[in-house]
């Protein structure tokens, strides 16, 4: 019988330059998602007629913003994560410095035949099409507490999956931090009874 894995490390919110980033969660909620909403643009059309792509590079090219979104989106789930899951590709860069601000690992969920060792693999629909995503078979201790990470919230087929593949390979979820969630299209509703942490709405 497998043991169960419980971290013992735990969040260091001061660590290198994220002690320089003004205590904003003492400021009203609102000025957080101007800051960060006004860094999110729309691209019509992209990457087919008909989606309005949200695009989060503005964010990610400005510190003090990207140092705000990262916390944010780290906070409610401090002291209780053991591993970040970052969806392929966006989600990857949003995984990795909030695993560092919770003293977690990182585990990334990457499209189909892409990881090297043997894999759990699933498929999904999109707005746009369909795709199949992996993770590693020995990507988590058996109940290793696990935060899924990705940068938007639309349909739910992709953090469901997501949500799957963790508890397959022997993880525990936790919850789903994303930037932003399109409530239009109804994602929780495939995440019924799951803890879900939306920065911004639109």
């Amino acid at each position: 019988m497998q043991q169960r894995y419980r971290s013992t490390r735990r969040p260091d919110h001061t660590l290198g330059n994220l002690q320089q980033v003004p205590d904003f969660f003492t400021s009203p909620p609102a000025s957080v998602e101007q800051l960060i909403g006004a860094r999110i643009r729309e691209i019509p059309d992209f990457p087919t007629p008909g989606i309005a792509f949200k695009d989060i590079t503005p964010l990610l090219a400005d510190p003090p913003s990207f140092a705000v979104a990262v916390e944010a989106m780290a906070k409610p789930f401090a002291g209780c994560v053991d591993q970040v899951v970052g969806i392929e590709a966006r989600g990857f860069i949003l995984a990795a410095p909030i695993a560092y601000v919770l003293g977690a690992g990182v585990v990334p969920l990457r499209k189909e035949g892409r990881l090297p060792a043997p894999t759990f693999s699933e498929g999904y629909e999109l707005e746009y099409g369909s795709a199949v995503l992996e993770v590693h078979r020995d990507a988590f201790h058996w109940g290793s507490r696990t935060l899924i990470v990705d940068d938007v919230l639309a349909t739910g087929g992709t953090a469901a999956v997501a949500a799957s593949l963790v508890e397959q390979a022997g993880g525990e979820v936790i919850g789903l931090s994303v930037l932003l969630e399109l409530v239009g299209l109804n994602g929780r509703d495939k995440l019924v009874g799951r803890e879900v942490h939306a920065l911004l709405t639109a």
